[in-house]
């Protein structure tokens, strides 16, 4: 188990941050989610030892999180939010020297420096200022400083921030590849749902510092209420009125797809008792499976 948390609680003064987190997390990528002030980023700092628990205990791949910060810090690698550049360096010097605070030989560090700086595309760019970077190329370089070390986990915090979409698309792609072909556990806290649909087998879903899912995303997205797709022909407005009064959740996309929850309980051929007493068509209906934006609505309580 790569990180085992039970039990985690953490409060700022009088405000709890976190309360009662137990987590599981183990190969691949996980993503981190959840509202704002649900506790990732006070998690994430307790994960790396910046923070200790008030109560509970943890582990980060095999070490204490009370006992062993710096054992956990030289084994993980951490990209921030943030960016963590320090002005006058070029992209070379600056990778190498975070190898060497993790405890790397300088001649070592150097070397590995190039080679992650490849190997997230600033081949090219390594002798370059950091203050000359673009947005994008300051992601990556956040990317190549977590990796230069060679990590057994990854901490990434909002790794697509400020990226255009086709530097989304680029940070994707090596996040992929890192968590699938370097045998790297990924763990990524984000606010995009999307990029953890992309780039995650597993999720945890934070809310009021208190978990509210783990899992594996396929499991995790299994429908356990009724959502149907509809395609109607005819006056809409009385039908999505009726369906309201009738406590269904409706959302209608711009293609004039209606996305239909039904309560517990509720009969789905009322649907079409609906429609056909209002005189609408219902062209289109099919069963869906909820997307992860559907499961993190239902798991935070947001409509």
């Amino acid at each position: 188990m790569n990180i085992e948390l039970q039990d985690i609680k953490f409060s700022y003064g009088p405000v709890r941050a976190l309360d009662g987190i137990t987590v599981r997390v183990e190969n691949g990528a996980c993503g981190l989610l959840g509202p704002n002030g649900a506790g990732k980023s006070t998690l994430l700092r307790i994960l790396l030892g910046f923070l200790r628990p008030d109560h509970g205990q943890g582990h980060v791949l095999g070490h204490d999180i009370r006992k062993d910060p710096f054992a956990i810090r030289r084994l993980v690698g951490y990209m921030p939010e943030d960016d963590c550049l320090i002005p006058g360096m070029d992209a070379v010097t600056f990778t190498s020297y975070f190898g060497e605070l993790a405890g790397m030989p300088r001649q070592e560090a150097m070397k590995r420096a190039h080679d992650v700086l490849y190997y997230v595309g600033l081949g090219e760019a390594r002798y370059r200022m950091l203050e000359t970077y673009s947005a994008g190329m300051k992601q990556r370089l956040k990317l190549a400083q977590a990796l230069v070390h060679d990590p057994k986990l990854l901490f990434l915090d909002e790794p697509t921030s400020n990226l255009d979409p086709q530097g989304r698309v680029e940070i994707l792609d090596l996040i992929k590849d890192i968590s699938s072909n370097k045998d790297i556990q990924v763990l990524i806290s984000s606010h995009i749902l999307t990029d953890i649909e992309l780039t995650c087998t597993a999720v945890v879903i934070l809310n009021k510092g208190r978990v509210a899912a783990q899992g594996e995303l396929a499991a995790l997205r299994q429908v356990d209420f009724s959502l149907y797709e509809l395609r109607v022909k005819g006056e809409s407005g009385p039908y999505l009125r009726a369906l309201g009064e009738a406590k269904c959740r409706v959302e209608e996309t711009e293609d004039q797809l209606l996305k239909v929850y039904l309560p517990a309980g509720f009969d789905r051929r009322e649907l079409f008792r609906l429609a056909d007493r209002l005189n609408v068509q219902v062209r289109h209906f099919v069963k869906s499976q909820s997307s992860l934006e559907d499961l993190f609505a239902r798991t935070v309580g947001v409509d």
